[in-house]
Formats: C-alpha cells, sequence, structure tokens
C-alpha cells in the first residue's frame, strides 16, 4: 500500500514526465517547495519505483541543460516588454 507521500513523489514525476515540467513548476503546481520536490524524487521515488524515477530523472536533466537558454530568453522578453527603466540610480553608503 502505497502511503500520501509515495503517491505524492509519484504524481509528481508523472506530471514532470507529462508535461515537461520543471522542478519549481511541480513545486509550484503541488504547492510544494522545489526541496520537497527533490526528496521526493531522488530519495522516495527512486527506492519505491525506479522506472518512473529514471524517466522524471531523464526530464529534470534535460531542463538542467537548457535552463541557460530559458533564462536567456527570459531576459529577452523583460528588454522586449519595456519592463526595465534605462536609468541607473545609484546610492552610496556612508
Amino acid at each position: 500500500m502505497k502511503t500520501n507521500i509515495e503517491e505524492r513523489a509519484c504524481e509528481l514525476a508523472s506530471y514532470i514526465i507529462e508535461h515537461n515540467a520543471t522542478v519549481r513548476a511541480a513545486a509550484k503546481k503541488f504547492g510544494v517547495s522545489k526541496s520537497t520536490v527533490h526528496k521526493d524524487l531522488a530519495e522516495r521515488l527512486r527506492e519505491y519505483d525506479y522506472i518512473l524515477y529514471s524517466e522524471a530523472r531523464a526530464v529534470l536533466d534535460r531542463n538542467k541543460a537548457e535552463r541557460h537558454i530559458r533564462g536567456g530568453e527570459a531576459t529577452r522578453r523583460k528588454y522586449q516588454k519595456g519592463n526595465v527603466s534605462n536609468d541607473k540610480h545609484i546610492t552610496l553608503l556612508h
């Protein structure tokens, strides 16, 4: 019989696989912390269902390898929308 934590770990892994989700996205969807997602997958799911763990790990590894691209795209969109002011204000601390 699965415990609630094991069920959550399986649901997290399934969500990550189905949506190619990041750890952050999965954490937000399930209302848990990123640390919890990592712990559920790396420790709990790995022992409980290694095949599901392996599939989720492959998605997370791919996301990690591509994160520099997503970060660059976010910065580009930020500047295109004009959300950044060109005025640089420097405050000196005495």
